[in-house]
């Protein structure tokens, strides 16, 4: 850090288990890449190359060899699993991601069809060799599915081998977990977060307002992912709460000691927003 600031709250450090940070590459050079890096990559756990933007990706071996010189992971969209799926090429797949010597691979089934037991199968058949994010919920706006199968499918890919479930999202903010119009749909979040642990989820939140709501409901080590690369600063001061969205909510001093170190007629210049 760049200096010294009192009572913030404790985050994870890397590699991290928990306050995950997953960045969503749309498609940087080299050059943007060792730029980002350089800038935030204590800050960054792992980064998926979107959809199926590595296919034509330029010097895409050397672009992965910029982030693991940074000790950051790297995987393949999930749209790229799928598509290879729709082909029935698992194994070309697989030896794809040999190649490349990817240690993270996604699985998921967000716009084809994949049985659940399918899909099961093939997390447990990875999981032997790499590490599995699967994921949880359409890509189809229109397709809304009930709380209880959520619950059913992150217990039955966890079970499988999955190391954490992200819950949907997609870049926009706008399927799964949230409303067309980007709300988070609260009650489904409750009754998941109610019967799995949160540290084994990680949620897909590009959009601030989500990030922030997040961070307030399970605090700074919540899983997030989807975040711009030029957003993840942005979302670690949300954390730690140095933006004024947070900055109330993780500070450990209480108001006598907020009213002696700021006295003004014996009252206090820092004050609450409320609601």
């Amino acid at each position: 850090m760049s200096f010294q600031l009192d009572h913030l709250p404790v985050r994870t450090e890397k590699p991290r288990k928990e306050g995950i940070t997953l960045v969503l590459d749309k498609g940087y050079s080299i050059r943007q890449v060792e730029d980002f890096c350089s800038a935030a990559s204590p800050y960054t756990d792992i980064v998926k190359l979107g959809w199926g933007t590595s296919y034509i990706t330029q010097n895409l071996r050397e672009k992965i060899n910029v982030y693991n010189n940074y000790d950051i992971p790297v995987f393949f969209g999930g749209t790229l699993f799928e598509a290879y799926m729709l082909r029935d090429q698992l194994d070309c797949y697989v030896e794809l991601l040999r190649k490349y010597e990817l240690k993270y691979v996604e699985v998921s089934n967000g716009t084809i069809w994949l049985s659940d037991k399918r899909k099961l199968e093939i997390i447990e058949k990875l999981s032997k060799e790499f590490t599995v994010l699967s994921e949880v919920g359409s890509k189809n706006p229109n397709e809304v599915m009930p709380p209880y199968k959520w619950v059913k499918m992150i217990k039955g890919e966890l079970e499988a081998g999955a190391w954490k479930v992200i819950c949907e999202a997609r870049e926009s903010g706008t399927v799964g977990v949230f409303r067309p119009n980007g709300e988070v749909r609260s009650g489904l979040i409750d009754e998941i977060a109610d019967q799995i642990p949160v540290s084994d989820l990680l949620f897909e939140a590009p959009q601030k307002e989500q990030q922030v709501w997040f961070i307030k409901k399970f605090g700074s080590n919540v899983n997030l992912g989807n975040i711009d690369p030029a957003e993840v600063i942005p979302v670690e001061t949300l954390r730690l709460g140095l933006r004024s969205d947070t900055l109330f909510d993780f500070y450990s001093i209480d108001d006598d000691q907020i009213r002696d170190l700021y006295p003004t007629n014996g009252k206090s210049d820092v004050t609450r927003e409320t609601n």
